[in-house]
């Protein structure tokens, strides 16, 4: 248990790292008490305003790889301190644009900044905590930043109440911009490899983005990693950072305080749930997927209910227990990175939790601006109705998630199952069931545990037409070999 303990100053410099994620967190839900003020100050229609959230998460999506060779190359450090700097001159630029097509730039200008953190920060904790407390951690983290969702509601209600929209957004743009600092002063270059709890391998150039990223994606556990993130992540995001408040006040009828405290309860949610789902995966890693399962299986029947309630209102009541149900789905996003942590190397961490973290950032910007579009083919419909149809467009999506998860959950354990098969150390020992799927020769890669140390992995290529024995002498070696 002692080799479990991380030291004081991977714990500062975890400390400083997430409060950059919670400033991420805040800037984009920023929107999500504040979309009926910046429709009425650059005089835009529903779908208008849903293209400042999802320009924001197309942006966060389509940077992820990139963000993850970044972290890779050029490490944590100066990642994050570039996030810091491009979210407080977009957040300054949001707060003084009075023109629509300005105010878009600043929210991609955040957007990219945003897009970098989150990748940053669990290669921080990576290389900083062992395998064993890492679900925990990043679900500590994932909580903490859930804090900045929290601030992003009634406080950031009352500010824009009290304060007005310019005063507010450039108060916390200089805020961000002024913390860049810290950032610059306690992460210092070279630390993190100094007191890497795993060796870094080699940095990641330009040249090798093309033979990494296929790498990457050929793994099961990567693919499943990526739809666990898609399904988990994409109704906590829609309704968190833009539809929910709307679809409380204009269909159910709620008052703008009560929906503002609805929500504030939404994301809260996330900062509780944090720490139980990451507890509980520390003490048994087989129940992540478990709880992802359990999670699908209740957000799917509470979509139906709000999308096939007779008379389009549903009891408020019923509404707010669905949405809580839907913002667990924010800690249970933690199993996709323990599954990269578990199924990647060091040395191709980043590009794999970028990569996974693409799914929920592609879901929710899709179902966003789908909904946004639908709400807007709708007018002819009563508000409540038009509202069923537009979340009918994010049940759909919700479905595919859900099917591709448990296809690539199924896949991911038959290889899983082979590696214990052949007697090799597994991240875990799973029991077989009546419908797991065997003899998958799919080409997959499989962590291996190094003989004498429990916190560092070989990966083990298996399938068709792959040579014979060869190894390596490395801290990451590959053996490749045919499966029996």
């Amino acid at each position: 248990m002692s080799a479990d303990r991380a030291s004081r100053q991977a714990w500062l410099i975890w400390a400083v790292a997430v409060v950059v994620y919670l400033a991420a967190v805040l800037h984009r839900g920023s929107l999500g008490v504040a979309g009926p003020m910046a429709s009425e100050r650059f005089a835009i229609s529903s779908s208008a305003l849903a293209t400042f959230t999802v320009l924001h998460l197309i942006v966060y999506a389509i940077m992820q790889i990139p963000a993850g060779l970044l972290v890779d190359r050029f490490g944590p450090k100066r990642v994050l301190v570039a996030s810091v700097l491009l979210m407080g001159v977009g957040q300054v630029l949001f707060a003084l644009g009075t023109s629509y097509p300005l105010a878009l730039f600043s929210r991609v200008t955040v957007g990219v900044g945003d897009s970098l953190t989150w990748v940053a920060l669990l290669r921080t904790i990576a290389v900083h905590f062992t395998a064993r407390n890492y679900a925990l951690v990043v679900a500590m983290s994932n909580a903490l930043g859930a804090l900045g969702g929290v601030i992003a509601t009634v406080p950031l209600a009352l500010a824009l109440g009290y304060a007005g929209w310019t005063t507010t957004f450039l108060l916390l743009g200089l805020g961000t911009l002024g913390y860049s600092v810290v950032v610059g002063l306690v992460m210092r270059p070279g630390r993190l490899d100094e007191d890497s709890t795993e060796p870094q391998g080699e940095r990641v150039d330009a040249t090798s983005v093309f033979r990494q990223f296929p790498q990457v994606w050929r793994i099961p556990g990567t693919r499943l990693a990526f739809w666990v993130h898609f399904s988990t992540g994409m109704l906590p995001g829609m309704l968190g950072l833009l539809w929910g408040y709307s679809y409380l006040v204009e269909s159910l009828g709620l008052s703008p305080a009560t929906a503002s405290m609805v929500i504030g309860l939404f994301v809260f949610t996330g900062v509780v749930g944090g720490p139980i789902i990451g507890a509980s995966m520390r003490l048994r890693p087989e129940s992540g997927m478990w709880w992802v399962l359990a999670y699908l299986a209740l957000s799917i029947t509470g979509m139906l209910l709000l999308t096939l309630w007779p008379d389009g209102t549903p009891p408020a009541m019923l509404a707010c227990v669905a949405f809580l149900v839907f913002a667990s789905g924010g800690p249970i996003t933690a199993v996709a990175f323990a599954l990269i942590r578990d199924y990647n190397p060091m040395r191709q961490m980043g590009t794999a939790i970028g990569l996974a973290n693409v799914g929920g950032h592609l879901a929710t910007a899709s179902s966003t601006l789908l909904i946004g579009v639908l709400l807007d083919l709708s007018r002819s419909m009563s508000v409540q109705h038009a509202y069923q149809v537009g979340l009918a467009g994010a049940f759909a999506m919700l479905l595919l998630g859900s099917v591709r998860t448990v296809v690539w959950w199924r896949r991911a354990r038959a290889v899983h199952f082979e590696a214990q098969e052949r007697g090799e150390a597994v991240p875990m020992r799973l029991r077989p069931r009546r419908w797991d799927v065997r003899g998958d020769r799919r080409r997959a890669l499989v962590p291996v545990r190094l003989e004498g140390d429990p916190d560092h992995w070989s990966m083990i290529l298996v399938g068709p037409g792959v040579p014979g024995d060869e190894e390596w002498d490395s801290p990451n070696r590959v053996r490749e070999r045919t499966p029996r």
